[in-house]
């Protein structure tokens, strides 16, 4: 177990690669178990997510070699149980689902775990799957589907991310057409869909709602980029703010896929310049932080994968900030360990109204779980004295190199063992 260490109070200076996006690698990877030729991805992130799934994928017959390109090889699928020692470490190897339904007519998958964040169930996903053809059966902690899947209309009552993305690969391989109602709209699904039509699948429908897919019998060996992750570059253009630094943000396309988060940081002072190499942010020419309202809503809304960050970067703010959750329901955990740092937060319910304070003030915090700790990393980044972030495994599944960054910007932060915690 390691901890990271923060001397606060530096000014962040320079510029940070953003890595490829777990949100997307993730279900990219198991894409690969559709096709019996190769897929092909670079920009994959080297993260501790991303290494859970490819000890699942490699479980299931899939032959992957770790970098930040990856060819996944799946001629034969040698098994198609994931089992819950390695499901339990991830909610997205539910993910392995649709993609071992439709190549092999079955598949045994434990229910997931992943941040305990609040109550996700997968009822979204079993649903789908049975408007196209599955027989499912929950039995023993493990779902048990099976059938031919055939074309037909799926239509989620709630927005889901994870059943869009599952469904969708289901559907390519299934008979006839399936059209998806009411789909995540995420930059993430797009990029699936694109990958996924670079494998030879036949999706209308990107980027919208409603999504419309043609099965065909089989898809075929692609090459395919991994977008970058809109929530680490966000992430880091809060990390400038509550500096008074600047950092351009190296990535393609992050004007757009990161919008919602865009806007708000926006409206919270921070000013975005287009570069040739991705965006320059910074405060503003007053060079404060601006108390906003935010509600996260599903895309093109606020995320609330950055309503930790925001509310880390809110503790400064000018006045006083509301901020509501609507997706998970246990997402303010962070509010203690901010408030151990001089914060002042009140929580009534799913909303959170954060004061600004003048100053921050180093202490030792624990992490809940992935964006709770980057809010941590954020706050000891602009306090007073030392902090010391424990539990940081969490940042490690979703921030690639995150201290050797922060490091070259000017932050004095650094690994150090965690003292036995």
């Amino acid at each position: 177990m390691e901890k990271i260490v923060i001397e606060g109070g530096y000014r962040l200076q320079g510029e940070i690669p953003i890595s490829g996006a777990k949100n997307a690698a993730l279900p990219l990877m198991c894409a690969g178990l559709l096709t019996r030729d190769g897929l092909t991805l670079h920009n994959l992130p080297l993260l501790a997510d991303i290494k859970t799934l490819t000890q699942l994928l490699t479980e299931l017959g899939c032959k992957i070699v770790n970098g930040h390109t990856v060819t996944i090889l799946t001629p034969n699928i040698t098994s198609t149980t994931a089992p819950y020692d390695m499901v339990r470490k991830m909610r997205a190897s539910i993910l392995v689902l649709g993609p071992l339904l439709a190549r092999e007519g079955e598949a045994i998958v434990s229910l997931p775990g992943g941040c305990a964040i609040g109550n996700r169930p997968i009822d979204l996903h079993l649903k789908a799957f049975e408007d196209i053809g599955a027989t499912i059966e929950l039995k023993d902690g493990y779902v048990r589907a099976s059938g031919k899947l055939k074309g037909g209309t799926v239509h989620f009552p709630t927005v889901s991310v994870g059943a869009t993305e599952n469904i969708l690969m289901a559907a390519c391989l299934a008979d006839g057409t399936t059209i998806i109602e009411n789909a995540a709209q995420e930059p993430e699904i797009s990029d699936l869909a694109h990958c996924l039509v670079a494998m030879g699948a036949k999706i209308s429908g990107i980027g919208t709602s409603r999504l419309e897919v043609e099965g065909v019998p089989e898809l075929h060996a692609a090459e395919y980029t991994v977008m970058p992750d809109r929530i680490e570059a966000g992430s880091y253009a809060a990390a400038a703010a509550m500096t008074g630094g600047e950092l351009e943000l190296l990535g393609h396309n992050l004007k757009e896929v990161m919008t919602g988060s865009l806007d708000m940081l926006k409206q919270a002072g921070l000013v975005f310049t287009e570069t040739d190499r991705g965006l320059l942010c910074r405060l503003g020419p007053e060079g404060r932080i601006i108390g906003i309202n935010a509600v996260t809503q599903p895309y093109p809304g606020f995320p609330t994968d950055m309503q930790a960050q925001l509310m880390a970067m809110m503790t400064l703010c000018d006045g006083a900030s509301v901020i509501t959750e609507t997706i998970f329901e246990n997402r303010f955990m962070h509010v203690p360990e901010l408030c151990r740092m001089g914060a002042d937060i009140t929580v009534n319910g799913s909303t959170a109204t954060i004061r600004g304070t003048n100053k921050l003030l180093g202490a030792p915090v624990m992490a809940t779980d992935l964006r709770a700790s980057m809010s941590l990393v954020l706050a000891g980044l602009a306090a007073q004295d030392i902090t010391e972030v424990m539990r940081i495994y969490h940042l490690d599944r979703g921030y690639e190199r995150l201290v050797q960054k922060l490091k070259v910007c000017g932050a004095k932060i650094s690994r150090a063992p965690a003292d036995g915690v």
